[in-house]
């Protein structure tokens, strides 16, 4: 279980430098999605299997296509779709695509392993229990992210909009 944890640990450290670091937003974006899986591991070493899931459908999930949908509303014109053909060039993906696999194989030897199935520390949590708690004591964190989100989107999407250019016609500069 240890050594699961620090793999899980070291993955989510090295991947979360590197969306720090990286230039381009969608090394960004890969490095991220691996990053949220790791941590996915390591709810699930600690014996909170329905956490690691939520976290792999809302983070890895629901977020990522969130942020990729405001990316493509950030239009940035014709000449930028020849450089995101670059972005993602198979060499990019190698990276985060060894680290995901190698938290797959620790997931699945975590799932099959002895000491995880016979775990008494593990506490099976039902989603009823989840939404109690979600619209009970935490009820103000989760509209605060919510109204975060929501800001966030409506703060792309001003910054991405593209005005139309309207200059008056006795203003516009003529060579006659």
């Amino acid at each position: 279980m240890n050594l699961a944890f620090n793999i899980a640990a070291v993955i989510a450290v090295v991947c979360t430098i590197m969306v720090v670091t990286r230039y381009n937003i969608m090394h960004a974006l890969l490095y991220l999605v691996t990053s949220f899986m790791a941590v996915a591991v390591i709810f699930f070493t600690y014996g909170a299997p329905f956490i690691a899931a939520l976290e792999l459908i809302v983070y890895a999930g629901a977020i990522m296509v969130l942020m990729v949908f405001v990316i493509m509303m950030l239009n940035l014109g014709g000449e930028s779709a020849g450089e995101e053909k670059q972005w993602l060039s198979p060499r990019i993906w190698i990276f985060p695509a060894l680290l995901s696999l190698v938290l797959l194989v620790e997931l699945i030897w975590l799932i099959y392993s002895e000491d995880y199935v016979n775990n008494e520390q593990i506490k099976v949590v039902d989603t009823k229990e989840v939404a109690l708690s979600l619209y009970g004591p935490y009820m103000l964190a989760v509209e605060l992210s919510a109204m975060l989100l929501m800001a966030g989107i409506v703060g792309a999407y001003h910054l991405g909009r593209q005005r139309k250019k309207i200059v008056h016609r006795f203003l516009e500069r003529s060579d006659r």
